[in-house]
């Protein structure tokens, strides 16, 4: 399943072609992301993009019509990120804990960069409709990477039987939301603990447990 095209039916500004205006549309984006973290949605203002990114206001919209359309950008870039995450070849057999954690780790490093896009977003989505429908998208496509990658891991000999994959990567999905959502106001290593419990959860959802041998 490809992932939601958030700019596909964006009437966005031509992409610039010289290394100046690339820089300032990536100093708009990062501005954004700022702020965004900081103070939200409805409290960031283009005017304080533009300032943040040491830019006109009038610079602003050469590369977005709106700051709706920005976040729509952030949001993709996101989603890009997310997509180069390879859930698709992990091996049944082996250290499956080891990479399960990997993937955990490798998506949030990913996502922390968008931590300002995400609460922006999550913002947003409240009172736009459209935005709203996006994001059912949005779920819907990580949902069924992760049903995926359960499939794979099923594999295994020592998986268990499922009944229902997908609800059981709806669940994996919701908790891996929650840890970026999480990931900005959580210490590393708290952090660290969660990913480790989400892990164990994913693990022991998927795999039997070894028999414990009996005493003589």
């Amino acid at each position: 399943m490809d992932r939601p095209q958030l700019l596909k039916d964006e009437d966005l500004p031509p992409q610039p072609r010289q290394r100046r205006s690339q820089e300032k549309r990536e100093r708009l984006k990062n501005a954004a992301l700022e702020l965004f973290g900081t103070n939200g949605y409805e409290r960031t203002s283009i005017e304080d993009i533009a300032r943040r990114a040491r830019l006109a206001t009038g610079t602003f919209y050469q590369h977005y019509r709106s700051k709706r359309q920005l976040l729509l950008a952030l949001m993709d870039d996101f989603l890009a990120g997310m997509a180069r995450l390879n859930l698709s070849s992990p091996s049944p057999a082996g250290d499956v804990r080891g990479m399960l954690r990997a993937l955990l780790a490798r998506g949030l490093a990913t996502d922390r960069r968008y931590l300002g896009a995400n609460r922006a977003w999550q913002e947003a989505i409240l009172s736009d409709t459209a935005l709203a429908a996006s994001q059912t998208d949005i779920r819907h496509w990580t949902t069924e990477r992760i049903a995926g990658l359960l499939k794979l891991l099923q594999l295994s000999p020592a998986a268990r039987p499922i009944a229902d994959i997908h609800a059981l990567a709806d669940v994996v999905d919701s908790l891996c939301w929650s840890l970026v959502a999480e990931a900005a106001s959580t210490g590393r290593d708290q952090l660290e603990a969660k990913i480790d419990a989400v892990v164990a959860l994913i693990y022991h959802a998927v795999f039997r447990d070894r028999a414990v041998p009996s005493r003589p």
